[in-house]
């Protein structure tokens, strides 16, 4: 299917409402979630569903939801996540993913790094405009939200564990807003950072990740603001943006021995 006709699949408000709710939530997602979720029968939602499978938007498998094997587990039920495939349209047809490439490329032969790096923080500081430096997490949420990057809190206790994750929902940054209720609620005790579901230069930093991975967290620093509550920092993981955003009381500062 081509792109134009799989984005189209998306003017049902229903079948979008759908699509947001499973794209934002990171993981497989069942029928019977979806439809309760999003306020529609499950025969319309497994519908939508299907039809979003179809037009290449969603990948479906099946698992047994119960979380148990073997007899009177039940059976497998259907289950839905965003397909990995990008989806895009230009009218008239341009390709500016070849030019960034490139651009990419040259620059990295060029040795460019630093100098890419200190544009990115210009860039993301003429966004920032005259705003003081991002407050705390939740306005980093919405921030971050607002540009592509499907921010979600992920909660850690004093031991390190992983308490819980929340989403932000949704592929509009107006929803960032919810998501980011929970970064105002971090208990005493607990620590949590900002990660991203979505990288909004990922076709480019497959090829080129050192380079386009530094001049994103330079982009994020110069958005942020330096010397404010909330910093930026690298921390790859599979499948998510390479940056994370934090409290600076997280940083831990190097221990310094007094010889005297």
């Amino acid at each position: 299917m081509k792109d134009i006709d799989a984005i189209a699949v998306l003017g049902d408000p229903v079948r979008r409402r759908l699509y947001e709710y499973v794209a934002a939530q990171g993981r497989e997602v069942g029928r019977n979630e979806a439809a309760e979720a999003t306020g529609v029968a499950r025969t319309l939602a497994a519908h939508h569903l299907d039809k979003l499978t179809e037009a290449g938007l969603l990948e479906s498998g099946s698992r047994r939801l119960t979380g148990r094997s073997g007899p009177g587990a039940g059976r497998p039920a259907k289950v839905y996540a965003r397909a990995r495939a990008e989806r895009s349209v230009s009218l008239p047809g341009r390709d500016y993913r070849t030019a960034a490439e490139l651009l990419a490329e040259a620059a990295e032969q060029a040795g460019l790094d630093d100098l890419l790096n200190e544009a990115a923080r210009r860039r993301g500081e003429a966004l920032r405009g005259a705003e003081a430096p991002c407050g705390d997490l939740a306005e980093a949420m919405r921030m971050l939200a607002a540009r592509g990057y499907e921010p979600h809190l992920e909660r850690r206790d004093g031991t390190g564990g992983t308490e819980g994750v929340e989403g932000t929902g949704g592929t509009e940054g107006a929803e960032g807003a919810e998501g980011a209720e929970g970064a105002e609620e971090v208990t005493e005790g607990e620590t949590a950072v900002v990660r991203m579901r979505n990288c909004p230069f990922h076709a480019v930093s497959e090829r080129f990740p050192p380079l386009v991975c530094g001049m994103n967290l330079a982009l994020l620093e110069g958005l942020l603001g330096a010397d404010g509550p909330v910093r930026a920092r690298m921390d790859a993981r599979p499948g998510e943006c390479c940056v994370v955003v934090e409290p600076s009381e997280n940083v831990v500062e190097p221990s310094k021995n007094n010889d005297d």
